[in-house]
């Protein structure tokens, strides 16, 4: 448990690397360019790799769910750049961990789950937790807020085809189509408003690129030590090193109402997964 704990730790100091990168960036790159960057320097990092693991270029026979998982995952991944460099971090964070409850809603009509009494609790946990970070009708709700609150559906939706994937291709597979999908995917929107990178913008860039990697690695091998009932709470360690970071280097007030909605998201998650992970053991 430890081990995986200080995986896990890795997985957070990863995510809260990029979010850092991202508000760095934000005032001359647009969230596609960063994309394409994390994109292709993923891409240029796997192909060794791969070619070293399987001594050719993967092939797949579930192309069709690769395009459906990284398109999502694209629109999930540029929402959430998007809305680090216009609203807190902390509300970023906090409204990002509605993802689990959109993917227990999805893989109950996508992939057959049965939706238990817990999943239902979760779902209204986290329902009632974005309303208090959102406060609609008591404050005005900026769209960043909104774009992020899609962006969290989208990745929810690439959540159930990794699940799919996951089945049948390896994750170092799964990872490098991620990448080879999403570089002309970016591309394409970042050209409409393109900003050559210079000086210091290169060291956010390959921050955010390396760390997506090691994001996704750290997190893997956490789930492979420990039960997700165990791991996926620590998740949760985000939210106050992320407010933290707000306050010291971009002077955002701390937000109470932000900890209370995001507390009720989490207990709601980590509630689901203790049941479904002690009911498995039955």
């Amino acid at each position: 448990m430890p081990v995986a704990a200080l995986w896990m730790l890795g997985t957070v100091f990863s995510l809260s690397s990029i979010a850092i990168s991202v508000r760095e960036l934000g005032d001359d790159m647009s969230p596609f360019e960063m994309v394409f960057f994390r994109s292709l320097i993923g891409l240029i990092i796997l192909t060794p790799i791969v070619l070293y693991q399987q001594k050719r270029l993967p092939r797949t026979t579930q192309l069709t769910d690769h395009i459906i998982r990284n398109v999502t995952h694209y629109l999930g991944q540029s929402a959430w750049f998007y809305g680090i460099t216009i609203i807190a971090l902390a509300k970023v964070f906090a409204i990002e961990f509605t993802t689990p409850v959109w993917t227990l809603v999805l893989a109950t009509f996508l992939l057959g789950e049965k939706m238990t009494r817990w999943r239902i609790i979760a779902i209204v946990f986290g329902l009632v937790g974005v309303l208090i970070v959102l406060r609609p009708g008591l404050i005005p709700i900026h769209f960043a807020s909104i774009v992020v609150l899609v962006g969290s559906f989208g990745f929810a939706m690439s959540h159930i085809y990794t699940r799919k994937l996951a089945q049948i291709e390896s994750p170092t597979v799964i990872l490098f189509y991620m990448s080879a999908i999403q570089v002309p995917l970016a591309l394409l929107p970042a050209l409409n408003n393109w900003v050559m990178p210079v000086g210091m913008a290169w060291t956010w860039i390959f921050v955010i690129g390396i760390a997506s990697i090691t994001a996704h690695y750290c997190l893997s091998r956490a789930l492979t030590i420990a039960d997700a009932s165990i791991i996926i709470p620590l998740d949760f360690l985000r939210l106050p090193l992320i407010v933290l970071v707000g306050y010291l280097f971009y002077q955002e007030a701390l937000d109470w109402y932000v900890l209370l909605g995001a507390s009720i998201i989490f207990i709601g998650n980590t509630l689901n997964l203790r049941k479904e992970y002690h009911g498995a053991k039955k």
